[in-house]
């Protein structure tokens, strides 16, 4: 057969498709351009059968019509293929016209790029469930030269058109150094390997079939991959913080009704709507590159946003306000709670297309049993919609929130130094001392979270929330007006000029009491009282500690009684 009646239609027809990745275009075109006359028929024991018969007489005449093609049909239908070679020419030809004496069946069978390649006729558009062209061929990277080229031509011969709307490649997997795999090298790791583990399940640990999706999630496919023990583990290792991040979100809800507590987005302090408009930018990056099958761009979003975002900043942060507010406490612990709530809903829906078996675990255990309008919520994460409004949150004060995060950054790498030297152990052990360089536009973002001096409740200078003191975890933070000051307060070893945030920094241990529950320190003849009760009555806690602590005896009636003397400094200490 040749192509070159429909050979300029084929190459049209490549340019109606999305080729992922772009190059695998250019690889078939080369393949279509070059392709010579289509011999369909091998001499074969195997395969399909040509359904053809042949005159047993020297006319070489053939018989292949709409009747025998229909009997054929009927007959492949009901007992397969095989009933060609195992039926006799009498049985295999229509019943009436035709004497079985006369033709002898022939041998040969089809090509087996042909018969794959016409699967689009024989499947898809053979079944009502799916439709033609097909949304999406997928294959590895050398079947631009097999079963993609082949498809293209019957169908363009057959329709005028490609079988196909998208054509994804992927290259081959390899082992941990990069060599092909085979059984004589002893290098071949079976999926089920992976994911039931070896006989020496603690050499060989069973990671669920979770674990391996994500290593193809995370890979480039259009490329070879390599797969090890090594490799695997390092994908467990981010499997496993992706899980904790759940528990963490999920710990945190367990008093969380979104139907009664969930906040209007106005009435949010300026952290929190930072994070959501980071929570936007991630689920549209995610869901884009979901839709274009760049699986790994979506799995190194939702690793990067759940480790440097969230773990690494906000919820570290968030652990003061979800831990040390009273639990009603709108203004620091339902605001954070809202947007855990936003971001937990983000976190199953992103990963479900890529790690089912954990959304659905995440799912089944939401500690609410309604959405925020009060409505029971479906019974699996697959049978919920889209969250669309998930993207709708603006960007929110990105310059501010990026200044104090560098800040914190650069504090946190003095705190390393002055760990070492055991000058100080805890964060909120120290303080720091911060000059912006004459900058004022960053003083001004800094100056706006300079909080009261101590912990007084409610607040007067901030929210609670929007402070440096809590955003950097610091028990005071000083933004000074000169570098002298720093000179003045901080130890040579503890100052640090080359930042990320362009400030000066320096550190120095915190002066005053430490709260016995909060652990910021302060000063004892400022705010704060002791606790009056119990064996450890005279530990101090800070005002902001005594509010929730008083609100708590009203709520249970009782006095509240400390009895964890590990976890506070002995009565009376105090850092200086």
């Amino acid at each position: 057969a040749s192509v070159e009646g429909f050979r300029n239609d084929a190459l049209d027809a490549i340019e109606t498709v999305k080729w992922v990745p772009a190059v695998g275009k250019n690889r078939i075109k080369s393949f279509v351009v070059g392709r010579g006359d289509w011999c369909i028929s091998r001499q074969r024991s195997w395969g399909v059968p040509i359904p053809v018969f042949y005159k047993n007489d020297d006319s070489a005449e053939v018989l292949l019509n709409k009747d025998t093609l229909e009997h054929i049909t009927k007959l492949f239908s009901e007992h397969g293929s095989d009933c060609w070679w195992t039926m006799t020419e009498e049985e295999l030809l229509p019943p009436s016209g035709y004497n079985s004496a006369e033709w002898n069946k022939g041998t040969d069978t089809m090509d087996v790029w042909f018969d794959s390649g016409s699967s689009w006729n024989g499947v898809v558009k053979s079944r009502p469930e799916l439709k033609y062209p097909a949304d999406l061929y997928l294959e590895g990277s050398d079947q631009h030269r097999g079963w993609f080229q082949s498809s293209l031509l019957t169908s363009v011969a057959a329709t005028g058109q490609a079988p196909y709307k998208t054509v994804l490649t992927h290259g081959f997997v390899l082992d941990e150094k990069g060599f092909k795999m085979s059984k004589s090298l002893g290098n071949v790791m079976s999926p089920l390997h992976v994911i039931e583990g070896g006989n020496n399940k603690k050499l060989e640990p069973a990671y669920g079939a979770d674990v391996l999706r994500l290593w193809v999630a995370s890979v480039d496919y259009s490329n070879d991959v390599c797969i090890g023990n090594n490799i695997v583990k390092q994908t467990f290792e981010s499997y496993r913080k992706l899980r904790n991040t759940a528990r963490y979100l999920l710990g945190n809800l367990a008093d969380f009704d979104p139907s009664t507590h969930l906040m209007d987005y106005e009435d949010l302090p300026s952290l929190d709507k930072y994070l959501l408009g980071l929570l936007s930018q991630v689920w549209a990056e995610v869901d884009e590159a979901t839709d274009t099958y760049q699986f790994n761009a979506a799995t190194q979003a939702m690793l990067r946003f759940s480790t440097a975002d969230l773990s690494n900043f906000y919820l570290e942060v968030a652990k003061d306000r979800l831990y040390i507010s009273p639990v009603d406490d709108e203004l620091r612990r339902r605001s954070c709670q809202t947007v855990l709530y936003y971001v937990l809903q983000g976190f199953y829906h992103s990963i479900a297309p890529i790690l089912p078996h954990m959304a659905e675990d995440i799912y089944q255990n939401l500690p609410y049993k309604n959405n925020k309008n009060g409505e029971d919520i479906s019974s699996s994460i697959f049978e919920q919609p889209w969250p669309s409004e998930l993207a709708k949150f603006p960007v929110h004060d990105v310059e501010r929130w990026t200044l104090v995060r560098e800040l914190r950054d650069d504090v946190n790498q003095l705190l390393e130094r002055a760990r070492s030297d055991k000058l100080v152990g805890a964060s909120l052990e120290a303080s720091a001392y911060v000059y912006a360089r004459d900058n004022d536009d960053k003083h001004k973002l800094l100056q706006a979270l300079q909080g009261d001096e101590e912990m007084v409740y409610p607040p007067v200078k901030t929210n609670g929330v929007d402070e440096l003191r809590t955003a950097l975890l610091l028990s005071n933070v000083f933004l000074v007006d000169t570098e002298e000051e720093i000179s003045n307060n901080c130890e040579d070893q503890y100052i640090s000029k080359d930042n990320k945030s362009g400030c000066i920094v320096g550190v120095n241990v915190a002066g005053g009491r430490k709260c016995a529950r909060c652990w910021f320190y302060g000063d004892e003849n400022q705010s704060g009282s002791t606790l009056g009760v119990g064996q450890y009555s005279d530990l101090w806690v800070c005002q902001r500690c005594q509010f929730a602590v008083n609100k708590w005896e009203k709520r249970e009636g009782k006095k509240f009684v400390m009895d964890v003397p590990d976890m506070v400094d002995a009565p009376g200490a105090a850092k200086t």
